[in-house]
């Protein structure tokens, strides 16, 4: 089984610094609605909805 290193911390409140072996990435939000912008040029913006249900976009390069 591979090993694995992530790590997050938070910044300010609403505001995550998430590091791992690929990249760093900033998170803003709270509690249901989030944004994450990586040092690959990913951005993903999530929804957490009621029950098992969620939703996330991702888009590739600026």
């Amino acid at each position: 089984m591979p090993l694995r290193f992530r790590k997050s911390f938070r910044i300010l409140p609403g505001v995550r610094l998430n590091i791992n072996k690929r990249s760093l990435s900033l998170t803003t939000g709270g509690k249901g609605v989030h944004h994450t912008v990586n040092t690959r040029g990913e951005r993903t913006e999530s929804v957490d909805l009621p029950g098992p249900f969620s939703w996330r976009r991702t888009r590739k390069g600026h």
